[in-house]
């Protein structure tokens, strides 16, 4: 059975009752719940945790983490990136949800400031499919309308994506790439940009789909990572 593990920094639940009182059982919680519904086996971690939920036993029975985080990127450990970063390029699966895009762990993956423009003005997104035959947005219809988010605006500081799945219209006018596949090493990274805090993001049904359907496409491929360095040759090697 595939085993996802999802983590959250789990700080604006102890600091806003509006968070609390949309999310009694963290960000986290709400969605291990659906992903759990899925039948996946699903666990949480949170950033106060020892090693922040991410000990060497988690890590290694983890086939697809789930990241969300906001205020407190900086409080993420170096070491603990550094072992999440080594568990995707040797095949763990990783999806980075709307704020996560400043996480340390996504901005050592792209290589970028990852940086963007963005407002809080409870105006309507429309995500927009522009993948329609990607698993990711399989049982998703032409767009997914959400009544109130937070914007986001390209510039998104990010490398080319792999694939471009959500492109995002804003009430304001700003478009944004929503939600963009990459792969390093033998791993799969999606990032999803919906899902700021004071508003009912995760309890949305295509939002759940979308995270559902990424996780279930982000689980790692049985094989070996690749062999690096010297090599002896495969066959015999005749002196000219």
């Amino acid at each position: 059975m595939l085993k996802v593990t999802v983590w959250n920094e789990n700080r604006h639940e102890q600091k806003n009752p509006v968070v609390r009182d949309l999310y009694p059982n963290g960000i986290h919680g709400a969605i291990a719940e659906f992903l759990e519904a899925e039948g996946l086996q699903t666990g949480t971690a949170t950033l106060d945790e020892p090693e922040h939920g991410l000990t060497d036993e988690v890590l290694a029975s983890t086939d697809v983490l789930v990241w969300w985080g906001h205020l407190a990127h900086e409080e993420v450990e170096d070491r603990i990136v550094e072992k999440v970063r080594q568990r995707v390029l040797d095949g763990m699966g990783l999806i980075v949800l709307h704020s996560g895009h400043f996480s340390k762990i996504f901005k050592v993956l792209m290589g970028t400031s990852c940086d963007l423009k963005w407002r809080e003005a409870d105006e309507k997104e429309r995500l927009w499919v522009v993948s329609p035959s990607h698993p990711i947005t399989e049982g998703i219809s032409e767009y997914i309308e959400l009544e109130k988010e937070e914007m986001y605006g390209e510039h998104f500081d990010i490398p080319q994506p792999d694939e471009l799945i959500f492109t995002s219209w804003f009430e304001g006018g700003e478009v944004f790439r929503s939600g963009c596949t990459y792969t390093r090493g033998n791993g799969k990274v999606f990032y999803f940009r919906p899902g700021h805090e004071t508003y009912p993001t995760y309890h949305n049904k295509q939002i759940q789909r979308v995270i559902s359907n990424a996780v279930k496409w982000a689980k790692p491929v049985k094989r070996e990572r690749p062999v690096y360095g010297n090599a002896k040759p495969l066959e015999e090697i005749k002196a000219k």
